[in-house]
Order: C-alpha cells, then sequence, then structure tokens
C-alpha cells in the first residue's frame, strides 16, 4: 500500500502505519475489512454481536479454591474512539493518528478484536440545539479529525470502521458496549474523553491515551473511586455541576463559585442522582441554604447539562447488520 500523505507539521507516518499494519496482521483477523458508513434509518431486530468466541481469545488463569481451575476470564471488545488521537494539541495530524494506532496495537489490546468508531457527518447538531455551546470551537459537520488516510489504515489494519450519519461516536460507543456486554464480553474503550467515565463498571474499562508519557493507561473502577470518592453510576450527575470545559458545557460554580465537587460529591452519596437531588430539593431543605437555593433555582439549568452529557443509546442501531454493505457482516468472531 503507497504511503499515506504526512500531516503538515508531522513525521512521516509511514513507519508507523507499517508497524501498525503488521502487528495487527499477526494478530486476530477480523471477518470484516469494509468501511461502512450508515445511515441512522431502522434496521431490522438481528442479533448485535455473535456469541463470545472460542479458546484464542481466553488468557492462562490461575488456579481456582480448593486446586480446581478458575473460572475462565470473559473475552474482551475493544471500541476506539478515532476522532480525538487524530489530534496533537489543537491540529489536526496524521502523524498522532499513526503512533497512537501502533502503541494501541502492540502494547494494549494485542489479539483483542477491536472495532473503531468515527463521528458522523452533523453527530453534534443534537446537542447543540440543546447548548449551543456545545463543541462550538470545534468544525462543523463531518472530518472533525479523521479523514480517508485514517479509515484506509484502518481497513488495511483489518479494523472495522463504524460511523453513523446524524449521530455522535460516542453515543454509538455507548449503543455497542450495551449490546457487547449482553452477549458476555467485557468492554475496553479506547479514548481520552471523559464522557466515557459514565460507563464504567467491573465490565467496562477505559484505556486513555497519555501524550505527556506517550503510551496508552489502563483507567478502571478501582482508578475512578479513587480519584472521585464515588461510584461511577454518579459520574453523569456529577458531570452536570462540574461541567466540561472541552466540550463547551459550564458547570455550575460561575453560578454559584462555593458549589463546588466535594458539596456535590457528598449530595450525590446521600440521594443516589441528579434526579433524586433535584425532586427532594424542591420539597424540603438538603444541604446548606447556598446549596438549596442553587439546586431550586438552577434546576432546569442542570436538567440541560445532563440530557447533554448523557450518552444515548439506540434501539435502531445493530453492528451485525448495516443497509449499505454489500460484503461480509461485522463480526466479532
Amino acid at each position: 500500500m503507497p504511503a499515506p500523505p504526512t500531516a503538515v507539521g508531522a513525521a512521516p507516518v509511514a513507519p508507523f502505519v507499517a508497524a501498525a499494519t503488521a502487528r495487527r496482521c499477526r494478530a486476530v483477523r477480523l471477518r470484516v475489512t469494509t468501511y461502512a458508513s450508515v445511515s441512522s434509518s431502522p434496521a431490522p431486530s438481528t442479533s448485535a454481536v455473535p456469541s463470545p468466541p472460542p479458546a484464542w481469545h481466553s488468557r492462562k488463569q490461575p488456579a481456582g479454591r480448593e486446586g480446581g481451575p478458575a473460572k475462565p476470564a470473559k473475552p474482551r471488545v475493544f471500541f476506539l474512539d478515532v476522532n480525538p488521537l487524530c489530534f496533537r494539541g489543537s491540529q489536526r495530524s496524521l502523524g498522532a493518528f499513526a503512533r497512537w494506532l501502533a502503541l494501541f496495537f502492540s502494547h494494549v489490546s494485542l489479539r483483542d478484536p477491536v472495532v473503531a468508531v468515527l463521528d458522523g457527518e452533523g453527530g453534534n447538531e443534537y446537542r447543540r440545539r440543546l447548548l449551543p455551546s456545545y463543541k462550538a470551537h470545534r468544525p462543523r459537520g463531518a472530518g472533525t479529525g479523521a479523514d480517508s488516510r485514517v479509515v484506509d489504515v484502518l481497513r488495511e489494519c483489518n479494523v472495522p470502521v463504524v460511523r453513523v450519519d446524524g449521530h455522535e461516536a460516542d453515543d454509538v460507543v455507548a449503543t455497542l458496549t450495551e449490546q457487547v456486554l449482553q452477549k458476555g464480553y467485557r468492554v475496553v474503550i479506547g479514548s481520552p474523553d471523559k464522557d466515557f467515565k459514565q460507563l464504567i463498571s467491573e465490565e467496562v474499562q477505559l484505556v486513555m491515551p497519555i501524550p505527556e508519557i506517550g503510551r496508552w493507561s489502563f483507567y478502571t473502577l478501582r482508578h475512578y473511586v479513587a480519584q472521585y470518592k464515588c461510584d461511577p453510576t454518579a459520574d453523569l450527575s456529577l458531570r452536570c455541576f462540574i461541567g466540561d470545559e472541552a466540550d463547551g458545557v459550564p458547570g455550575i460554580q460561575h453560578l454559584v463559585p462555593g458549589f463546588g465537587r466535594k458539596t456535590v460529591v457528598k449530595l450525590l452519596k446521600k440521594h443516589g442522582s441528579l434526579d433524586n437531588l433535584l425532586k427532594t430539593a424542591a420539597v424540603r431543605t438538603v444541604g446548606k441554604d447556598y446549596a438549596q437555593e442553587a439546586l431550586v433555582k438552577h434546576a432546569d439549568y442542570l436538567r440541560k447539562n445532563y440530557e447533554v452529557l448523557s450518552l444515548r443509546r439506540y434501539d435502531f442501531f445493530n453492528y451485525q447488520l448495516y443497509p449499505n454493505l454489500t460484503t461480509d457482516h461485522p463480526t466479532l468472531a
């Protein structure tokens, strides 16, 4: 394959692409190498993901209790959030993408199947209608980072690529994660995006690119609890208060400066979720005067943040059936 063009100001990408391709070809062979750009029209119901694959996914397990074999670990599936990897700082960089991809194959996914997910054209529009500041600093429409060269590299690496027009990659990953978990897999999401922290559980982990050290780093349930002192089930409610500066979602601190993270965590530990907290605050006092007043006065503001920040799931989208697919169906086997 001819080497893809080099991004302006980036190192040549051919060596990294070649390395990623070679490593991937020595690893798991996915059945599909087709790039599918699908519409959001409803699709007939079918199984989202096949049953867990056999022994080649298994890892050597320690002996269980009483000397018997331990229960095999569930196989893993990796979902790769492509668009953030296509930037070095605020500048698009094919070289940055190639470096992270090569590291991902050689040190992270190894023999496990990988599915790459891209933002669809107009994917941000739903949230921008709710909150005009949402990702307002980013270009509208397609081409938010990934281009045809990125897709070509992924195809050469035997990685199926999913893009659903009108929907963001985050929501597609959340949908696929739910489907895959129901089929008995564990999930690892490769992305620097904090939105995915709301999905963390015993069965769902993140692996994040860390530019400062030049490698990927796993982020698990244990890491989340140590960092935030609460359960990931409260992450979405927590972020409604603290906001997401990178995505242009302001928190409540600019309205109520004293309403900080510690106060939010304390209230969420007691009430469980934003919805429960706001409903309770509407009928009785739940905290100090400034917190009580903020919860009543800015309830609609917080609910809008919740709608913007929550990852959506789509019943119409099914991983194994694409309207435009003309070759083998995508599969994880």
